[in-house]
């Protein structure tokens, strides 16, 4: 098992590059994750998207990739990359009939067999008896074809490319599954028009950005606690904090005090004894610390009716930009406030268009919340493309700017591990 990352304040307010060098997992290095939601928007579980090497883009064979994959994932632990949620594992014909993914945790695992793969008689025998040790099955960007009946009776899973597909041919496909009992994914679901189009044909699982783009309501102004809510933000932001002020300002919301205490007294800030008081607060944890964590319980406050993964996505996004911040000589604190803001149209269902005025930030961060490529900006467009899977994307930016992958990539684990400790602190 890989070094455990998160341990006290003082680890986590370490030196970025030195941090992410000596301290972030091995098996991170090269992978991202992409949530599968339920009907309700609750995280199903997770596909892991891996990369086999420090190359500009993977070039390699497939068995080289997997081989990684499983490296990664024992090394490191397959729930700490999940949050002990279901992961989706992309697997070659080698992996599975060499037995290569028993090294994974059979209850964790849901395999996918890759559209490319030919069904013969040694690769069904291996899957029965995967599944027969508690592994289940999925199938991967599906289409009907007659010699694959064996393995859709195994599977668990059947997943279908939403873009790929067109409806007709996707209703002809549900039509041949009635009678099997799987559960339906709809893959590449990035829109609201999409998700209820998939619901409608009868898919219960959905895998994409959709979430992160709810439908916004027009004219609709910044409720009153979420401007109290900026007000506060902007006070974090000022060089020393004014305890007397800031404790006014969190008088006014009792749930904020709340939530901002429990996640002071969470596991993340590796406080020995009770923190009952904002004053107590930051004397124990220090000011930059106090601010990290006031963001969060803010931004668990704006996130409020909205589905939860849309918050972790924003705790990886402000953590990630405050870890390499120093990458790029940027600010670490305004950095995280924009990795933690950018998914605020989301959270409050309001276009940045009408949000970036009222924020306090500098013309060059609201710039960069609006989609701008400028200096600011160039971390978040890095884990955009990131939490995508597209690495040539993510080397462009890392190669353009001098930035060094590895680091970036480290700083992602560390980030990655800093948000699920928070959100199992809510």
């Amino acid at each position: 098992m890989a070094t455990q990352t998160i341990r006290d304040t003082k680890a986590q307010d370490a030196t970025p590059e030195a941090s992410a060098k000596t301290d972030a997992p091995e098996a991170l290095r090269y992978v991202a994750r992409q949530p599968i939601l339920d009907l309700r928007a609750r995280v199903h579980g997770y596909e892991l998207l891996f990369r086999a090497g420090r190359e500009t883009a993977f070039r390699g064979d497939g068995d080289h990739a997997t081989r990684t994959m499983l490296d990664n994932t024992v090394i490191f632990g397959l729930e700490k990359l999940t949050g002990g949620l279901p992961a989706f594992v992309n697997c070659t014909r080698e992996s599975l009939t060499d037995s290569l993914v028993r090294v994974l945790p059979p209850s964790m695992t849901v395999l996918e067999i890759l559209e490319n793969l030919e069904p013969t008689p040694s690769l069904i025998a291996a899957c029965r008896k995967l599944k027969t040790e508690g592994f289940r099955i999925a199938l991967d960007d599906f289409t009907w074809k007659p010699d694959f009946d064996s393995l859709v009776e195994l599977a668990d899973y059947i997943k279908v490319d939403f873009i790929q597909t067109g409806i007709q041919e996707r209703r002809m496909l549900l039509k041949r599954l009635e009678k099997h009992t799987v559960a339906l994914v709809a893959e590449k679901i990035e829109t609201q028009e999409e998700y209820k189009q998939a619901c409608q044909e009868g898919f219960t699982l959905f895998q994409g950005y959709y979430f992160c783009r709810p439908a916004l309501l027009e004219n609709r102004k910044i409720p009153t606690n979420s401007i109290s809510h900026i007000e506060i933000m902007q006070h974090l932001r000022n060089s020393s904090i004014d305890v007397r002020k800031l404790t006014g300002l969190l008088k006014r919301d009792p749930s904020l005090t709340y939530r901002l205490l429990r996640l002071v007294n969470s596991p993340m800030c590796a406080i020995r004894q009770e923190v009952r008081s904002i004053q107590s607060a930051l004397i124990a944890v220090g000011e930059d610390t106090f601010r990290r964590i006031a963001m969060l319980a803010i931004a668990s406050e704006l996130n409020t009716g909205q589905p939860a993964e849309i918050l972790r996505m924003a705790f990886v996004r402000g953590r990630f930009c405050e870890l390499a911040a120093a990458l790029c000589e940027l600010d670490p604190t305004e950095q995280y406030l924009l990795g933690l803001l950018s998914l605020l149209p989301a959270m409050l269902r309001i276009s940045m268009q009408q949000l970036a005025p009222d924020l306090p930030m500098r013309d060059e961060i609201r710039e960069a919340l609006l989609g701008e490529a400028n200096a600011e900006s160039v971390l978040l467009r890095w884990l955009e493309s990131h939490e995508r899977g597209d690495w040539d994307a993510c080397d462009e930016v890392a190669l353009a700017h001098h930035l060094d992958r590895e680091i970036l990539a480290a700083c992602y684990a560390e980030a990655l591990l800093w948000a699920e400790d928070g959100l199992r602190s809510e």
